[in-house]
């Protein structure tokens, strides 16, 4: 009953919504031809009417039996639909108010206030602003879906060491993060997003974290792709905060174990070296440098199962030292404060939040106002912090403005 009451009240507001929207759309096409106005009016009811259906068969139905794919595009279609109308219900709403205004101020001025006020017809121009507004968020949401999802892009950046030793100058490292496999809906572009990587021809791979969003089985269709994921030194990976199954209910602790240990299987399959709170030495003609990985460590509500001090015992003459830890909230609150030493951090966590604004040097992203360092490389004193912008998606299946990454960075001697 409660479920009833509380989808009952969810709909009376979608639908008062879709009243509201319905008005620009009358007011806009009162002047069409009888055809067009018929079509436009009876498929604003007919896509709404989809939509609505979309919300019972998703409460009422067995969206799990379909897999989480159609899921995900269930849930983030009806999220577009209405966060888009929205945008149109302001302009709607503004123009209802000086419509409101007019008609007091009509009706004072009259001799004889008892015969009422005339009826302010709706602006046209403010429907077509509310149509258009609604447009462009819904345009830009569904092209992130289209286009955006899959868009890969490679950025390059080089960072100089002062104790970088000879045999590893200009080493070249790919970054991946995020994989996110349970979201993937087309295993050609992600195909497309590895080759375009391997293409790099890195010295050396790292993954940053988040390979499932839920459980191991979401991987099992792509541990083919990623195991093409060679490097003449080596790919090493960690864990991040989805790879655990912490937001899944389990029907047992044993179950839950078992799908990590399945995860650590799915890391040895595709020939990563999974580094589980533990560091390794990579040698060049007598020299060598640590790569330091821990399990995932965020900061506030996130698990905190990575412990630095274990990894980073026996890696301190190194005279490089590289550490992989996925959230990079890790970076300010151990790392600095404690590790002087560590050169460089990779991380990734954080996907651009898959929406934001990057114009050359200028970028903007909700992120930012989440994490202090979000996407790119980020230095204080003689440390660095490089945050991969994600190579998959979670939640929207979508990128708006920030593109799927794939990360070459160049260590050079200072």
């Amino acid at each position: 009953m409660v479920k009833f009451m509380a989808l009952f009240f969810i709909l009376v507001v979608l639908v008062l919504i879709d009243l509201y929207v319905y008005q620009a759309v009358a007011t806009i096409s009162k002047e069409w031809t009888a055809g067009w106005k018929t079509f436009a009016r009876l498929g604003f009811w007919f896509f709404t009417a989809l939509t609505l259906l979309a919300i019972l068969w998703y409460a009422y139905g067995d969206p799990y039996r379909y897999g989480s794919q159609l899921r995900n595009l269930v849930l983030t279609g009806i999220f577009i639909v209405y966060f888009s109308k929205i945008f149109g219900v302001l302009f709607v709403f503004f123009d209802d108010v000086q419509r409101s205004i007019r008609w007091l101020v009509n009706y004072f001025k009259q001799d004889a206030p008892s015969h009422g006020g005339k009826v302010i017809p709706r602006s046209e121009f403010l429907a077509k602003a509310a149509v258009i507004t609604a447009t462009i968020p819904f345009a830009a949401m569904t092209y992130g879906i289209i286009s955006g999802a899959h868009d890969y892009r490679i950025r390059r950046r080089t960072i100089r060491l002062p104790n970088l030793p000879k045999a590893f100058d200009g080493i070249r490292i790919g970054q991946l993060s995020d994989i996110h496999s349970g979201s993937f809906f087309s295993k050609t572009s992600v195909r497309g997003g590895i080759e375009m990587f391997l293409r790099e021809k890195p010295d050396l791979i790292f993954f940053t974290g988040d390979l499932v969003n839920n459980e191991t089985s979401e991987v099992a269709d792509y541990i083919d792709l990623f195991a093409k994921l060679k490097a003449p030194l080596g790919v090493f990976s960690v864990t991040g905060n989805h790879d655990y199954g912490d937001y899944k209910s389990w029907v047992s602790r044993e179950a839950k174990h078992k799908n990590f240990s399945d995860l650590m299987e799915a890391h040895r399959l595709m020939g990563f070296d999974l580094l589980m709170n533990e560091y390794r030495l990579i040698r060049e003609n007598g020299e060598a440098l640590a790569i330091i990985g821990i399990e995932n460590w965020g900061a506030g509500r996130f698990a905190k199962y990575g412990k630095l001090d274990e990894a980073y015992r026996g890696s301190e003459e190194a005279p490089v030292k590289l550490l992989l830890s996925h959230d990079p909230s890790h970076w300010d609150a151990q790392v600095r404060p404690n590790y002087p030493d560590i050169d460089v951090a990779f991380a990734g966590h954080t996907h651009g939040f898959q929406f934001g604004v990057e114009i050359g040097d200028f970028k903007w992203s909700p992120s930012q106002y989440v994490y202090r360092q979000w996407a790119g490389l980020y230095q204080e004193g003689n440390q660095y912090l490089y945050v991969n912008r994600g190579f998959g998606y979670i939640g929207y299946p979508g990128r708006v403005g920030i593109p799927p990454e794939l990360t070459i960075i160049e260590l050079k001697r200072a």
